[in-house]
């Protein structure tokens, strides 16, 4: 199992680079962001230096989305990082969440993701591209070797169908066990269906984990107080369902939905935070089943499982008060009891 550490690119910069280099050394194999250009800084600008210094780390956006950048733009910047540093960059890509509403505008629909899609991952792989109205265009600097890798994050019936059909890798933010192997076999029937080979879809799923000492109830309390915004997170993408199929469909499992009941408002201020105030709803079951918190032993189980349903990475939320004592903790005792 690969894995990998999400950060939100807060300054200083110097920071999020900072705690690339340790979950590098620490045996991770991805370097991932947010990416909402008002919240924080500007990501790419910060995957160039992370890619200066480190040496096999890949890194992304989870995730960007096809509204706040022109897709010609988005490809370009990839592939100058790919030219740079050897195709170590995969383009994340999802409705923008955040990006978009805290910009004022609604998320992107799947129609205009599956264009960009297409478009993005040809041109980051040194093909044309029509960006529309027939206007074909090929990077005429890319190198013959170039590679893109396009995985989307998802979530609803609809979605998950698209990124078994035409995604190159599935992101998926939570961790419940029920949930992940639910989703997991609809991306890959969707990708049979199609006529893919449904090995091809790289699985990777992103949760917040938090390690402690000991599974005492003082220490499982203050890691869910660290995690909990997390529900809060994924019950913005739960509503869009919701609000879109019913509080009760086959669509949407009942798993995923009951929890938002008492959700009240959201302040994207605090988005992928501890201690976000508008989190409160989410209940401790679910920050129990969406996160990786407790002993060492605990991830290492819950990996082993996530890995049993077919997950090729997990990549940690790391935004709690414990960054380098979970990467350090990942590197020296869970990561090798995962992989051995």
């Amino acid at each position: 199992m690969d894995f990998g550490l999400v950060l939100q690119t807060d300054p200083p910069a110097s920071r999020v680079i900072s705690l690339m280099k340790r979950a590098e050394r620490n045996g991770f194999s991805y370097g991932w962001t947010f990416d909402s250009a008002v919240l924080w800084q500007e990501p790419f600008v910060i995957y160039s230096q992370i890619l200066a210094n480190t040496t096999k780390l890949k890194v992304g956006p989870m995730v960007t989305n096809p509204g706040t950048r022109t897709w010609e733009v988005t490809a370009s910047t990839f592939a100058t990082l790919n030219d740079m540093f050897g195709n170590r960059t995969v383009c994340g890509i999802g409705r923008g969440d955040s990006a978009m509403r805290v910009a004022g505008r609604k998320p992107n629909t799947l129609a205009r993701i599956s264009e960009a899609m297409k478009v993005i991952r040809a041109l980051g792989s040194g093909h044309e591209a029509d960006l529309g109205g027939g206007t074909v265009v090929r990077f005429p600097w890319i190198k013959p070797d170039a590679q893109l890798p396009v995985w989307m994050a998802a979530y609803g019936p609809k979605a998950l169908k698209m990124t078994g059909e035409e995604a190159d890798g599935f992101i998926l933010q939570l961790s419940d066990l029920y949930l992940t192997e639910y989703m997991v076999k609809a991306v890959k029937d969707a990708a049979v269906a199609a006529g893919r080979d449904p090995s091809e879809v790289t699985i990777c799923v992103a949760a917040p984990a938090y390690v402690t000492e000991d599974d005492s109830p003082e220490a499982l309390a203050h890691a869910r107080e660290q995690c909990r915004w997390f529900g809060g997170m994924v019950g913005n993408h739960v509503a869009d369902l919701v609000s879109k199929y019913g509080e009760h469909s086959a669509a949407v499992p009942d798993e995923l939905t009951d929890y938002i009941k008492a959700r009240e408002g959201y302040d994207y201020s605090h988005h992928g935070r501890a201690g976000n105030p508008d989190t409160q709803f989410v209940p401790d079951e679910i920050v129990d089943r969406f996160c990786l918190i407790g002993p060492v032993e605990r991830h290492v189980e819950k990996l082993n499982a996530l890995r049993a349903l077919g997950v090729d990475q997990f990549a940690v939320y790391d935004m709690h008060d414990a960054q380098e004592a979970v990467i350090d903790a990942y590197g020296s005792r869970v990561i090798p009891a995962v992989n051995g």
